[in-house]
């Protein structure tokens, strides 16, 4: 029985539950109470935490269920999951043992919406790959005249409030976290996994099942074209593996051969003479000059070409080499806040993982002090070290993985006390206020956490808001 069966056999003769009262599952509690569901709404959180939304679900008719015992007593016979909340905790499996059937708002929305879905995830680059996408084929749809383009997923607002709007000709342009990808059984039209390496496991109880929720971007119907970093061995292997059409992007080698593996079905994205390139094996096309890449960093130059080959038939040269020179990059993500006494002072609190981090110091040109520390997602950072070794002036620490940075960048071969010095800060407005007192002039100050926000902030967006309010005080 297919989800849409479920669905319309549960609205008439049965019940549904809502885990999480969150920004995607408010608009899916309005969708289904529209068709007429009986819903219940479950949250960890108190009545008072969720107001004003807790009153206006009691008043159209929702049952609530919330506090530490939230989970208990699941009888409901189809089980919408927020994706924070992990599929097997025993509450959930008890109850889908019984019988019940586990979906969620963005496996509902692929069933509903008549658009193209093009999705992507990876553990760094996603949003602006996802971004990207969006204006390209925003800017082709634009010299059409045909369709619109929607995005969503784990960036933006949710989309299942649109999908009644959305057409055939419409494009819909999905970010996709290993939360969200954990329990789907659909997969969009094209998919693009940016690259895999240790993230959120604090969560994942190991880098297998996290790269397996990955895979699920593409196991799926309708898949038809899948894109990988080539440079990324997780991502790689996944390319080699899957049984569909697959591009690999390279920023480092255009080396067919060595790109695809020999494998058939492959084509490639990557830089040629100053050009990236398109080759599929017999015949080769030049879209747009590196150069004309607006946004700073090799990271980024592989964004695009991940861009490109999700967007390849769907978007002229013409449209990505418009938004190569006018798009000046995604908020929190190497964002110039202001230069004040020749120091400059950029905002990558995006960086939530050590990799993310490594590109962010790749992209500039001098060696920062940067202020890194935050959350602990129990990933390694050994990785991190290496790379502050290798491209940092200064470093500031602060919030709770402080000490483990700091253990990691002693044990760390290449560190030299003498020529990186460590500052610790537990406050962040002090470890902020000590960038600025360690710059000189021609220095530049980078928040590049290489780790999650949430032992001080809600999330990335707040702590780099924090950030660019502090600075600009100065």
């Amino acid at each position: 029985m297919t989800l849409l069966e479920k669905l319309d056999e549960t609205i008439k003769n049965g019940t549904i539950t809502v885990l999480g009262i969150g920004v995607s599952n408010l608009p899916l509690i309005s969708y289904l109470l529209e068709r007429g569901a009986t819903v219940t709404a479950r949250d960890k959180k108190s009545y008072e935490a969720l107001m004003p939304h807790a009153r206006e679900l009691e008043e159209k008719g929702v049952k609530l269920i919330l506090g530490d015992e939230y989970l208990e007593n699941i009888d409901e016979d189809v089980i919408f999951r927020a994706p924070g909340i992990r599929p097997d905790v025993p509450q959930i499996a008890k109850a889908v043992e019984r019988g019940a059937f586990l979906t969620s708002e963005m496996e509902l929305f692929f069933e509903l919406t008549p658009a193209t879905v093009l999705a992507i995830t990876g553990s760094d680059g996603k949003t602006t790959t996802t971004t990207l996408t969006y204006k390209i084929l925003e800017a082709e749809l634009k010299k059409t005249g045909k369709g619109k383009v929607w995005v969503g997923g784990n960036i933006g607002a949710p989309l299942l409030p649109h999908v009644s709007e959305m057409t055939e000709n419409d494009f819909a342009v999905v970010e996709l976290s290993s939360f969200q990808l954990f329990t789907m059984k659909r997969s969009p039209s094209r998919a693009v996994i940016t690259n895999v390496t240790p993230n959120h496991l604090d969560w994942h109880k190991d880098m297998d099942e996290y790269t397996e929720a990955k895979c699920n971007i593409y196991r799926h119907a309708p898949i038809s074209h899948l894109t990988v970093n080539s440079e990324n061995e997780i991502s790689y292997g996944l390319g080699m593996k899957a049984e569909i059409p697959v591009t690999f992007f390279s920023s480092k080698t255009n080396d067919y051969e060595k790109m695809t593996g020999g494998r058939d079905n492959a084509c490639t994205v990557c830089e040629k003479d100053g050009y990236i390139t398109v080759y599929d094996g017999k015949s080769e096309e030049r879209i747009i000059k590196t150069e004309d890449i607006m946004i700073p960093g090799r990271h980024n130059v592989e964004n695009f070409m991940a861009a490109i080959s999700i967007t390849r038939g769907l978007a002229t040269s013409e449209s990505i080499c418009e938004i190569a020179k006018t798009f000046a990059g995604v908020p929190h993500r190497l964002e110039l806040v202001r230069e004040l006494d020749g120091v400059k002072y950029y905002n990558s609190s995006i960086d939530s993982s050590p990799t993310r981090t490594a590109a962010a110091l790749s992209a500039l040109r001098e060696k920062p002090i940067i202020i890194c520390g935050g959350y602990d997602k129990q990933i390694p950072f050994e990785p991190l070290a290496d790379a502050l070794c290798k491209r940092a002036k200064k470093v500031i620490l602060t919030g709770a993985t402080a000490p483990k940075i700091k253990a990691a960048l002693l044990a760390c071969p290449d560190f030299d006390a003498s020529a990186l010095p460590i500052i610790e800060q537990n406050d962040f407005e002090e470890a902020v206020k000590a960038a600025k007192s360690e710059a000189a002039y021609g220095d530049t100050v980078l928040l590049s956490p290489a780790c999650a926000s949430f032992d001080a902030f809600v999330n990335f967006e707040a702590r780099g808001n924090r950030f660019k309010d502090i600075v600009n005080a100065f």
